[in-house]
């Protein structure tokens, strides 16, 4: 029984260190939780856990998934963020994870050759998986699933559908999917024009160079979203397009480990929170195609 004010105070002392303790100890769990994972000798993941950096390949000029704050630099988007997380994945919860991440602009043309030489780690840069990439690239995810569609002037009213764009100038950028896909499905199409990247067709759209850009529809949502009015999208889809992340041919344990982040990351409700953040304001709805786990 406390019988006097200093037995009080000093009781009280006691419980505040054992209250201390007690936040110490849950303070010791929370670090622990936050230190590198251990990962596999010899494979990629624990090379660049080692080297302290995970060098992303992504887009720097694309809305709501990958674009470059020219305030603060930060990049900002929905394949940004997936980066984040497998960044987490290797080096733990840390405070600053952009601290051990370096993004490198890769525009469309040069995902497969960042991957093959090693100027990147992997590339998350709303890039389509498709037999004729495989044979260069493996593929983790897919992560995304968007469609190839159409984005006109807000005042074009002559094209509804992709079997309008016959006779027509359209843009799309080097090395994408787009091009042979509009071509399959309008052959007429007048595709001289083209840029490596996707802003660039959309200034050639604005200025009248050309009368529509063709690509997928969750990268023409945001640039539409850009315009201020200027840009409509069709939602008048021709094809499907299931983004995955590129790494390294025959890296079969770091596609694992990828696969297997992406999965929890839609298990434990990331994967849509991460959505909601970065892409549902462009109107786009949430696709989540299942993991191809390819052998």
């Amino acid at each position: 029984m406390i019988r006097t004010r200093g037995q009080l105070a000093a009781f009280l002392v006691a419980l505040t260190l054992v209250g201390g303790l007690a936040c110490g100890g849950g303070g010791s769990s929370q670090a622990a939780s936050s230190k590198p994972p251990k990962l596999a000798a010899g494979t990629t993941m624990a090379a660049i856990q080692q080297k302290g950096k995970l060098v992303i390949g992504t887009k720097f000029d694309q809305p709501l998934f990958g674009l470059k704050d020219p305030a603060t630099g930060k990049i900002e988007g929905f394949d940004a963020d997936i980066g984040r997380e497998i960044a987490k994945a290797i080096f733990g919860n840390v405070k600053d994870i952009d601290s051990k991440i370096s993004f490198v602009e890769t525009v469309s043309k040069n995902r497969e050759p960042f991957i093959e030489n090693g100027t990147v780690d992997l590339v998350a840069a709303t890039y389509t998986i498709n037999a004729t990439r495989k044979q260069v690239v493996d593929f983790a995810g897919p992560y995304f699933q968007a469609h190839e569609d159409i984005m006109v002037r807000k005042d074009e009213n002559s094209i509804k559908t992709v079997t309008d764009l016959n006779g027509k100038k359209v843009c799309s950028v080097q090395g994408s999917t787009s091009i042979k896909n509009l071509v399959a499905k309008a052959p007429q199409a007048d595709t001289s024009i083209t840029f490596d990247t996707y802003s660039k067709c959309a200034e050639a759209l604005g200025d009248g160079r050309v009368q529509a850009e063709v690509t997928d529809n969750s990268i023409l949502a945001g640039l539409a979203a850009q315009s201020e009015g200027k840009y409509k999208v069709l939602n008048a889809p021709f094809s499907d397009e299931p983004y995955g992340i590129g790494l390294k041919k025959g890296d079969t344990a770091f596609r694992t480990f990828l696969n297997d982040t992406i999965q929890k990351l839609e298990d434990n409700g990331t994967w849509k929170k991460l959505f909601d953040k970065d892409v549902s304001s462009g109107g786009v709805s949430p696709e989540l195609p299942k993991i191809d786990r390819y052998s």
